[in-house]
């Protein structure tokens, strides 16, 4: 789509308090649905904000001047709520759960030049044991040309205890230690500030019990990002496409390492736990 045409896109909205409000408090609609069409939304940002991704180079380590793949999600981010708060999506917001992640680089777009943001939501086939999940698809053009995309899966309901788990391991015997880092009480508001994400189960102790959960855990892309810098560090060379599998949540005040395993691959764990295996492609 040609810039000028844009002027008909709404705005991307900000991750504000608004927004967020509107997020925690969305009822589901009943009865829920076992499947639904594709919903569809486009957005524009008419400019990248360059303060804001300077900050985020330097709030995990990023060298050089260029945008890191993986902060292309924090425009992603909003199009998926707001894709979400439209009333199409019959599902609550609140307590969905953050399972895969794609992000990829494809192109290049300059300071000034606006961007097309185009999110498709589709319902994912319930799996054997009745867990129900989402993906949203996310590309970013500039003058109808390909610069990011993002793929998200969210995890809507949980399947019986019955159902088939894959197995994981708890130790790995190959792999170099990369980074190690310690999370501390204020981690989860930092990176909020950074993405705009100030959803409770990240802040505070009190504000993660409200939410259910019984310790504030670090945001999955927080997790991925400082992993994305490390990465880009030990081989001196910058991430294009980044896959992860989000399979633990991390508590703040916990230890975190990362570890390259065999080729593009790399694993995060905690307390002796795998949190994130994933695959990181650099040139």
């Amino acid at each position: 789509m040609p810039a000028s045409s844009l002027a008909h896109v709404p705005a991307l909205p900000a991750m504000g308090p608004a927004i967020l409000l509107r997020a925690l408090f969305k009822r589901p609609r009943r009865p829920l649905p076992s499947a639904l069409p594709e919903i569809v939304s486009e957005y524009r940002l008419d400019s990248l904000p360059l303060d804001d991704i300077a900050r985020y180079r330097a709030a995990f380590g990023f060298a050089g001047e260029h945008i890191p793949v993986t902060w292309w999600y924090l425009l992603a981010q909003r199009a998926h709520l707001a894709t979400m708060l439209q009333p199409a999506f019959p599902f609550k917001i609140a307590g969905l759960v953050h399972m895969e992640n794609a992000l990829e680089e494809h192109g290049r777009a300059t300071p000034d030049q606006p961007l097309l943001i185009r999110t498709v939501l589709r319902l994912l086939p319930p799996s054997s044991s009745g867990a129900l999940r989402c993906v949203l698809e996310t590309t970013g053009s500039a003058d109808g040309t390909p610069v990011f995309s993002c793929s998200s899966t969210y995890l809507i309901r949980r399947g019986t205890s019955g159902g088939a788990k894959p197995s994981e391991p708890d130790s790995l015997p190959f792999g170099s230690q990369v980074a190690h880092w310690t999370l501390d009480s204020a981690a989860g508001r930092r990176y909020a500030r950074l993405s705009g994400d100030w959803n409770p189960i990240h802040l505070y102790g009190w504000s993660a019990r409200l939410m259910g959960m019984r310790a504030p855990i670090i945001h999955g892309m927080h997790t991925l990002a400082a992993s994305c810098a490390a990465l880009e560090r030990e081989r001196n060379a910058r991430a294009t496409r980044i896959t992860c599998r989000f399979q633990a949540p991390v508590s703040l005040g916990s230890s975190v390492a990362l570890l390259a395993m065999q080729g593009e691959e790399f694993v995060v764990k905690s307390r002796d736990k795998i949190a994130v295996t994933g695959n990181c492609m650099l040139l």
